[in-house]
């Protein structure tokens, strides 16, 4: 069963005004330490995808 997708008529999303100079530091910082987190999580998950070497052993015929 599909989910209804409610279709909103909004112009405008928060407030009129630029924003002031801490909500825009607030909003660097979360984006800064959003990167910072995803980056790491990736790296996690490389090193685990990555196969182990091992040597195959030598079959003489």
């Amino acid at each position: 069963m599909k989910a209804k997708k409610l279709d909103l008529d909004i112009d405008i999303i928060g407030g009129e005004d630029s924003l002031t100079l801490a909500e825009e530091k607030a909003l660097s910082d979360f984006f800064k330490q959003r990167k910072l987190v995803t980056t790491i999580k990736r790296k996690k998950t490389n090193r685990a995808k990555r196969p182990k070497t091992s040597k195959r052993p030598e079959v003489t015929v």
